[in-house]
């Protein structure tokens, strides 16, 4: 009797280890058959994901909330130059005409600028003084642009620019669109999430 015990006892034991057996070497295999995804890195400050929205699908119809001020974008301008685009977005203010250029170089770039048709400038120097400002030309070149809405120019057509930038980060832009007349505008940089966009219809 204690002979067949012993023995029922040792084949209980064997069927228990061969189950903890195979239960080991299933979980083994799934382990090495399971996918397995890398995290993707990812730009912490980039636009993505941001409530505010993304500065660069704005288009003519969309709202602006600065906060204090509301208003519409009324017109934009597709710009390029070689292989490098950029975009000005037309809106109005209690001060007058206004413009919000966006550009990626690498990182997304935003400005605001105030056009000054009071000012008769042209960028003939590396350096001009401007209403007491010293600013050094930054950059300079000419490209074509399409515009949309309304911008007061026709819908396709050539462009010339001279950017200029102060010491303390201040922004003086001359722009000429169809070999017309220098408009010049001055700026500030804002940073994203300045502002909230509302996509229009």
């Amino acid at each position: 009797m204690t002979v067949v015990v012993l023995a029922v006892a040792i084949a209980l034991v064997a069927v228990i280890i061969a189950v903890v057996a195979v239960v080991v070497a299933l979980r083994k295999n799934q382990t090495k058959t399971a996918p397995h995804t890398p995290t993707t890195p990812k730009d912490p400050f980039a636009p993505e994901g941001d409530t505010t929205g993304d500065p660069r699908t704005l288009k003519a119809g969309d709202m602006l909330d600065w906060g204090v001020e509301r208003t519409w974008i009324r017109g934009s301008l597709r710009l390029s130059q070689g292989g490098f685009t950029w975009t000005e977005h037309f809106f109005e203010t209690d001060e007058g005409k206004a413009w919000l250029s966006v550009e990626e170089d690498p990182t997304l770039e935003l400005a605001v600028w105030d056009a000054r048709p009071d000012v008769e400038l042209t960028p003939h120097a590396k350096t001009l003084e401007f209403e007491g400002v010293t600013y050094q030309l930054d950059e300079k070149g000419s490209g074509s642009y399409r515009s949309e809405g309304t911008t007061g120019l026709k819908a396709a057509g050539g462009m010339d620019y001279a950017d200029y930038e102060s010491s303390d980060g201040r922004l003086l832009s001359f722009e000429r669109f169809d070999h017309g007349p220098w408009e010049v505008s001055v700026g500030r940089k804002v940073l994203p999430g300045s502002f909230t966009i509302y996509p229009g219809s």
